[in-house]
């Protein structure tokens, strides 16, 4: 017997910058499954030239793209279509870059690694009104987890310098590596 998917219902264009190739990748074909029309963009650049072509309906920017800041298409974003729903993400969040963003006219502020429910509920979220909690939030091991991968990867895959960025044995290190992702 088959099953027919459920229709998605379109939700309109969405601009992706992100410099993380595989993560890029990865929220933009579930965005897509989730009725949003996206155009990837892999760098500050290439995201700044698509801007006033696609006039989007939603952006989701990394703060720190390889060749400029996302805070700095926030506001490009906001000249070009001021109702434009924008969440930044960023695996360097601090208090002063959330301010930054928020204060800038980004919708919502999410560390990384976001999970894409929690993107699309700040998206979609009412006018001034706040997302709904993670009915499911990661744990603090898989959270944990996801930092180290995130900073290996940064790291070209290097244990030695990961081991050094994160201030651990480069032995632990290597022993978290070798171990299945939490839950």
């Amino acid at each position: 017997m088959e099953t027919q998917a459920t229709p998605v219902e379109p939700r309109g264009t969405l601009l992706l910058a992100d410099d993380d190739t595989s993560f890029r990748q990865r929220l933009a074909l579930t965005l897509g499954r989730r009725g949003f029309t996206v155009t990837a963009a892999a760098s500050f650049a290439e995201a700044r030239e698509l801007i006033p072509q696609l006039k989007p309906d939603f952006a989701v920017l990394d703060l720190r793209l390889g060749d400029g800041n996302g805070l700095d298409l926030v506001s490009e974003l906001r000249r070009v279509r001021p109702d434009t729903r924008i969440v930044i993400l960023t695996g360097y969040g601090n208090l002063a870059t959330a301010v930054a963003a928020v204060k800038e006219g980004a919708t919502d502020y999410l560390a990384k690694p976001a999970d894409p429910e929690d993107i699309v509920n700040a998206l979609l979220a009412p006018e001034g009104g706040k997302p709904e909690p993670p009915a499911e939030p990661m744990s603090a091991d898989r959270v944990r987890w996801e930092h180290i991968q995130r900073v290996y990867e940064l790291c070209d895959r290097n244990v030695s310098e990961t081991a050094r960025r994160l201030k651990m044995h480069r032995r632990t290190l290597q022993r978290i590596l070798a171990k299945r992702s939490p839950r």
